[in-house]
């Protein structure tokens, strides 16, 4: 197959990557839906508006911010064209960015219930679209891996076989996506599911940089992808932890940590 695989029509030529991309956010939005329709009741018409504002809003811009600190360098060669700073975006600044965005809307709407769960496979599902458009959109898409000789490189039109990183993103989060449908440990409290999706995104995030081109490595070799998912699956293991505590059986029922437990944020 040649790259870019894009739609061509009768006079027109519908790039495959915005064609995924709107499929991605539509699939995912009505399946979160149909979750937030499946979770207990507790908040007002008002609440939810503003805890999907607040993760639209914190995503938008976590996801604006990575992509700049990623490859600053070049988007300072071009400071004068504001058409280039508007371009690029990241998973993983978009899932840092929303996730605090909705934590900051719920605080504001006084909203103490657990909604991360709800987000969890419409994210799955949405990202691996996304990622199939990705694939397809080639080389020009920058997501492709470094050059390798294993049989399953792909010639994405440069005359390199390489790692099509974005179809291991895709494998990997069907996996994790069954592990977490079908296996959920005792006592988990709501939101613990969306926090270990955090973390594992966030481990194959920093693991699969090390098979992508790094043009522009930080302290200790590390890219800014690398780092802010390194932070991210930190927060989310400490904030999983702080959650669950007080639910594990050896934990002392007092009314303190009943308190304290009582409101699962997600």
């Amino acid at each position: 197959m040649s790259f870019p695989y894009d739609l061509r029509l009768p006079g027109v030529t519908i790039p495959i990557h915005l064609v995924c991309e709107i499929l991605a956010y539509t699939v995912g939005f009505r399946l979160y839906l149909r979750a937030r329709r499946r979770q207990p009741g507790g908040m007002t018409v008002e609440q939810a508006v503003w805890t999907l504002v607040g993760c639209l809003a914190g995503a938008a811009l976590g996801s604006k911010l990575v992509a700049w600190l990623e490859v600053f360098p070049l988007y300072w060669q071009h400071r004068a064209n504001p058409l280039i700073w508007l371009q690029g975006k990241s998973i993983v600044g978009g899932l840092l960015g929303g996730w605090l965005g909705v934590e900051v809307a719920k605080r504001f709407a006084g909203v103490s219930q657990a909604t991360g769960d709800a987000y969890v496979f419409p994210l799955i599902v949405g990202i691996a679209i996304g990622r199939i458009g990705c694939f397809l959109t080639g080389l020009s898409d920058g997501t492709c891996g470094i050059a390798t000789s294993l049989p399953w490189g792909v010639d994405f039109g440069d005359g390199l076989r390489r790692h099509p990183t974005q179809l291991y993103e895709i494998l990997y989060l069907t996996g994790l996506g069954w592990l977490l449908w079908t296996w959920k440990l005792p006592g988990a409290p709501d939101g613990a599911r969306f926090r270990q999706f955090l973390i594992g995104y966030f481990a194959f995030r920093f693991a699969i940089e090390f098979i992508k081109p790094r043009p522009f490595p930080y302290l200790i070799g590390l890219t800014a992808i690398q780092f802010v998912a390194l932070l991210g699956l930190v927060a989310a293991a400490i904030s999983l932890w702080r959650q669950w505590r007080p639910t594990l059986p050896h934990a002392p029922a007092t009314a303190h940590s009943t308190a304290k437990g009582s409101p699962a944020h997600g």
